[in-house]
């Protein structure tokens, strides 16, 4: 499968963006979802579908759509191309709007002010703000109906259109006509005789007016989006033959050298050659406090360089970068939508058709049963604006919008709507010690050799066969060996435990104990009293053994993340249980736990038995969270409930989880909770609101209680309302992370 990428030009609300999904998903082996509050659409395809055939059935259902590489700018052209136009529209109508209600008011309360063809001056005035400021209403509404379909448009154009064409009539048929200003709750009394040339012209003002904050107040939620996509450096200082040269940073390959002066963002990722300076990594990780690099320390593209002189090696470039896959995240997450948004799609597919069924039989209603024509007209006219669903097509994806940006400046970044649901359910954490809770820079502390064995043998063997491996206490192994390196064959990892391979012609074991011991390698009692001692004291102990004997091992020592107890605590805090799983013996990880207040601790766990695990707590009614970042961590993340990788981890847990947070800090899993649970409430209330909104005002509009004019003003609030508590999201600041930057 394949997946294209589209913007899509045209939509007005949720029933737009239906219509778009469902010409889209029509097509054989095609899944779309199409985003209101992005203007996108994802569209999941065949191998070697062109994409220019999905454009066309766009276009044919009356929207533009223009496909668009990885990384496009949220706020690009097209949407600052309309909301100019908005603007541009809604000067005419304010300019025209203010004398023209300003007179209606007066001829309405001073009938004695009424002058001869006063009549003439309010079409005058009425006309260019119906047709002309109004005409992206009456063409979206055109458009819809070509196709046999609906939208809010309608309901404002057909709402609009019939006001002006009954106040034309009255204006030419003989007999003496009134403002429509005065109507609504006079309209039990008045008589057929009222003119709607300026309800509907102020309508049209107040839906401008709405449309284009709208638009604005869009634009704002992807802001964070759109900062991490401008992000990264334009150009570079590569090391060619040993001269500097600047090139554009497309043109960086892996493995080129590149120099990173004070002040500059780093290029792209790679690791440090020569040089130390303090790095902020605030675009990355949300942190406001400059990390420290020197000689072999891993930097992260987009970052900056704030001190130091840095020459650096690059081992990603493009697309591969970590701040290029981050954001991509965030697009993933944005386009996506949630099972709630769904819900309020169908919902808003079915509504605007109804409300058209409701206004005609609002006017059949009261044309047979009300005291006037008029008195229909107005109830009629107050159902179709008040009844538009921007509010209700806006509450969910505003509110993701907005909160998947605050979580990539937070250093949270979620895959998807569902994982948003996911996070905030979730009660329990499995958390691994190695790179979670501990620091993961391991580094060997003692090799200990049995009786008549060279310990600088056992350390070279054993770096032989950990050579490969990814694990941080394989690279302390291979970091702290000082011989010139030993080659191994047959290198064969072993999942959970350690791993075999073959040095000098003999196969060499490196692993736990418990591991070497299952292939008929026991411990000499001088060893297993040095494991108890290591493990006792919280270290790692790494055996080596060949010829059916141990020969010694390995001691490995990794620091506890100062900001690990703090994180257990704020996870407690937020009512969520942490359990640690690790791989690591039974006394190292009940050390660990004590210090980090973890209750629960499961040691000696291989992969399948993280599984099991997870298995067995989602067995009795917990949600579970798993928090991981190496390869033997993937399976577990893919059963959770919920995956949370770390950012620094490898491939395969970040492709695994559904969560990856961009620094390695346990408190970034509960601020990830808390902004979820925080988004949460925001589209609840949200939906609440536009419900609630609708069931109230539509019955009062059938009744005759609510003046065009008021309905139309009440509808803009509505969407104001839905937005602008979406956009409170942006000051969201966790209590569990004060250092984050706010």
């Amino acid at each position: 499968m394949e997946i294209h990428v589209f913007a899509i030009g045209g939509m007005t609300c949720a029933a737009c963006a239906g219509r778009v999904e469902r010409k889209l998903n029509k097509v054989h082996g095609v899944v779309a979802t199409v985003n209101l509050a992005t203007e996108r659409a994802r569209v999941a395809v065949p191998s070697g579908t062109d994409p220019r055939s999905l454009a066309k059935i766009v276009e044919r259902a009356g929207y533009t759509a223009r496909p668009l590489p990885s990384a496009q700018d949220l706020t690009g052209g097209s949407a600052a191309t309309r909301t100019h136009d908005l603007r541009r529209r809604l000067a005419v109508a304010a300019v025209l709007a203010m004398p023209l209600a300003d007179l209606s008011l007066a001829l309405s309360l001073f009938p004695e002010l009424r002058f001869a063809g006063w009549e003439w001056v309010f079409l005058g005035l009425a006309l260019p703000m119906v047709l002309w400021c109004g005409w992206p209403f009456h063409r979206a509404a055109w458009i819809a109906a070509r196709r046999g379909g609906a939208t809010m448009d309608t309901l404002v154009s057909v709402g609009t259109l019939a006001a002006t064409c009954w106040s034309l009539w009255i204006m030419l048929r003989e007999g003496e006509a009134e403002p429509g200003f005065g109507t609504g709750w006079a309209a039990f009394t008045r008589t057929d005789d009222a003119l709607y040339l300026d309800v509907a012209a102020v309508v049209i003002t107040f839906l401008l007016a709405g449309r284009y904050f709208e638009a604005r107040a869009k634009r704002s939620a992807g802001s964070a989006l759109s900062a991490l996509l401008s992000w990264g450096a334009k150009d570079v200082e590569v090391v060619r033959d040993g001269e500097p040269v600047r090139v554009p940073v497309g043109e960086l390959r892996v493995g080129e050298l590149f120099t990173a002066r004070p002040g500059e963002k780093i290029a792209t990722d790679g690791l440090v050659e020569e040089g130390r300076s303090a790095v902020d990594t605030g675009v990355v990780t949300g942190e406001s406090v400059p990390r420290e690099v020197g000689p072999g320390d891993r930097v992260v593209g987009g970052t900056i360089n704030t001190v130091g002189h840095l020459l650096i090696v690059a081992t990603r470039v493009g697309a591969a970068t970590r701040l290029a896959r981050m954001t991509r995240l965030v697009e993933e997450a944005q386009e996506g939508k949630s099972a709630t948004q769904r819900l309020a799609d169908r919902v808003s597919a079915v509504f605007v058709p109804s409300v058209l069924v409701l206004a005609m039989a609002t006017f059949a209603g009261w044309s047979l049963l009300g005291p006037s024509t008029a008195s229909a007209m107005t109830a009629t006219l107050a159902v179709l604006v008040v009844a538009c669903p921007c509010a209700l097509g806006l509450a969910t994806p505003t509110a993701l919008l907005v909160g998947t940006g605050r979580g990539a400046q937070l250093g949270v970044f979620l895959k998807g709507p569902e994982a948003l649901e996911s996070t905030r359910r979730i009660d329990t954490v499995v958390i691994d010690k190695t790179g979670t809770l501990t620091e993961g820079k391991v580094h060997l502390e003692a090799v200990r050799p049995a009786a008549g064995e060279d310990p600088k043998d056992v350390l070279a063997r054993a770096a032989a066969v950990e050579r490969g491996s990814e694990h941080p206490i394989a690279a302390a192994v291979v970091a702290a060996d000082t011989s010139l390196g030993r080659p191994a064959h047959g290198v064969v990892a072993i999942a959970g435990l350690g791993a075999r391979g073959t040095v000098d012609g003999v196969e060499v074991l490196v692993g736990s104990p418990r591991m070497l011991a299952e292939h008929g390698h026991e411990l000499t009692d001088a060893l297993a009293s040095e494991c108890l001692r290591a493990e006792g004291a919280g270290g790692t102990v790494v055996a080596v053994g060949w010829a059916g004997r141990v020969r010694g091992l390995c001691v490995v020592t990794d620091r506890i993340r100062p900001s690990a107890a703090g994180a257990v605590a704020a996870l407690r805090s937020l009512g969520i249980e942490p359990v640690m799983v690790t791989g690591d013996n039974p006394r190292t990880a009940a050390a660990v736990a004590e210090s980090v207040g973890i209750d629960q601790v499961i040691a000696e766990a291989m992969p399948e038995d993280k599984v099991r695990h997870v298995h067995r707590l989602r067995a009795g009614d917990r949600s579970v969270a798993v928090v991981g970042d190496g390869i033997n961590d993937a399976a577990a993340l893919a059963a959770a409930d919920l995956g949370i990788a770390i950012g620094s981890g490898t491939d395969v847990a970040i492709e695994a989880a559904d969560v990856v947070l961009g620094r390695d800090d346990l408190s970034a899993v509960a601020d990830a909770i808390e902004l979820a649970r925080r988004t949460h409430r925001t589209i609840v209330r949200n939906l609440r609101w536009a419900f609630g909104y609708n069931v109230a005002a539509l019955p009062l509009a059938v009744a005759g209680l609510l003046s065009p004019l008021i309905a139309g003003l009440a509808m803009v609030l509505s969407s104001v309302f839905v937005v602008s508590q979406s956009l409170s999201l942006r000051r969201f600041t966790p209590r569990t992370s004060p250092g984050t930057r706010p």
